[in-house]
C-alpha cells in the first residue's frame, strides 16, 4: 500500500458557506505532509472530515486502502489533536492519558508512561492539568495521540504555544517518530517556516481550495535564486557561459530572456564575459524569494481572520 490517505472530491458545506471545496489530497506512505493556511482556509475542516468528525458534503475517503464503512476500522490507527484536546482540569497528566486509556479501549498499560516520557512530561506527570503551561498542555495532547502506537498522525496546529526552544524539541521528536517508527504525519500550521525543516510535501490552502501541492524539493527549486539576463545574441551568449563560467543550468525564455540558475555572486562575471565576446547586455538581475513569499504570492496578502 503506498498511500496512506487519498480523498476524491471531499467537500464540507455548512448551508451556503463553503468551508471546503472539492479537494484531491494524496498523503504517501513516510511522508511528513505540511498543510498551510491562514487561519479559516479550511485546514480544520479537512482534519475533521479525515477523522470522522464532520460528514462530507460530497467526495469520498480512503485511508489505508479503506473506504466507506471500513474506514472506522482504519481510523483506529490515527492519532489525532484537533484544536484543543479535552483534558480534564482537575486531573493529573497521567489521570488524564490513563482515562482516554481506558476509554480507546487501549490494552497496554505502560504505553502512558512510555508516552509522557517520549514527550518529556515525567516531572509533570502528576500535576494537575489546569496548572500546565500553553505548551505543556499541547505536549500532553501529543502524548495523547500517541497513546494507542499510530501508524498514522494528524496534528491540527500542534506547534502553537511552543517557545522557539519547544518548536525545534518538537520538530526533532516528530522526525524521529517518522523516521524510527515509521509513522506517516499529516501537520497543518499557518506559518510555512514552522514546518519547513521537516516535511516532505506541502500543501497550501485558502478560502476552503487546496490550490498546491508539491514536494519540498520542488518548492525550493521555485524558490531559489536565479539571474534573469537579457541579451541580443541569446545562442552566443549561451555558448560563451558554458564555456567560461561552467554555468550549464538555465532556461530559454521569450525575446532573448535567459533564466540562469547560479547565484548574485556571478552577475558581474557574466557581464564581463559577454561584453568581452560582443553579445549586448541590455538587463541582468538576480531574483529570488523566500518559501514564505511564495506561500503570500499563492493567497494574497490579506488576511481572512
Amino acid at each position: 500500500m503506498k498511500n496512506v490517505i487519498e480523498t476524491r472530491q471531499l467537500s464540507k458545506k455548512y448551508k451556503e458557506f463553503t468551508a471546503l471545496a472539492p479537494t484531491n489530497l494524496t498523503l504517501e506512505k513516510g511522508c511528513i505532509y505540511g498543510l498551510v493556511g491562514r487561519n479559516g482556509a479550511g485546514k480544520t475542516t479537512l482534519i475533521k472530515l479525515l477523522l470522522g468528525q464532520a460528514a462530507p458534503t460530497t467526495g469520498e475517503i480512503t485511508l489505508f486502502g479503506k473506504t466507506g464503512r471500513e474506514l472506522a476500522s482504519a481510523r483506529r490507527r490515527v492519532g489525532a489533536i484537533v484544536e484543543h484536546p479535552a483534558f480534564y482540569p482537575n486531573l493529573t497528566g497521567r489521570q488524564n492519558l490513563e482515562y482516554y486509556r481506558i476509554q480507546k479501549g487501549i490494552t497496554e498499560k505502560e504505553n502512558v508512561d512510555k508516552v509522557l516520557n517520549e514527550m518529556g512530561l515525567n516531572e509533570l506527570a502528576d500535576r494537575k492539568f489546569k496548572a500546565y503551561s500553553l505548551g505543556n498542555k499541547q505536549r500532553l495532547g501529543l502524548a495523547l495521540a500517541l497513546l494507542g502506537n499510530p501508524d498514522l498522525l494528524i496534528l491540527d496546529e500542534p506547534i502553537n504555544g511552543f517557545d522557539p526552544q519547544g518548536i525545534i524539541e518538537i520538530r526533532k521528536l516528530l522526525l524521529e517518530l517518522n523516521q524510527r517508527r515509521h509513522i506517516t504525519i499529516l501537520i497543518s500550521s499557518h506559518i510555512l517556516a514552522e514546518l519547513e525543516n521537516m516535511i516532505t510535501k506541502v500543501g497550501f490552502i485558502d478560502q476552503g481550495r487546496l490550490i498546491e501541492e508539491m514536494p519540498m524539493d520542488e518548492l525550493y527549486q521555485k524558490c531559489r535564486s536565479h539571474i534573469v539576463l537579457k541579451v541580443d545574441q541569446v545562442e552566443k551568449a549561451i555558448a560563451v557561459m558554458e564555456r567560461d563560467l561552467g554555468l550549464s543550468e538555465y532556461d530559454v525564455k521569450s525575446e532573448g530572456v535567459i533564466h540562469v540558475h547560479a547565484d548574485e555572486s556571478f552577475v558581474p562575471k557574466i557581464s564581463k564575459v559577454l561584453n568581452q565576446a560582443d553579445v549586448d547586455v541590455l538587463a541582468i538581475q538576480e531574483i529570488g524569494q523566500s518559501l514564505e513569499d511564495y506561500f503570500v504570492g499563492l493567497v494574497g496578502g490579506v488576511s481572512h481572520d
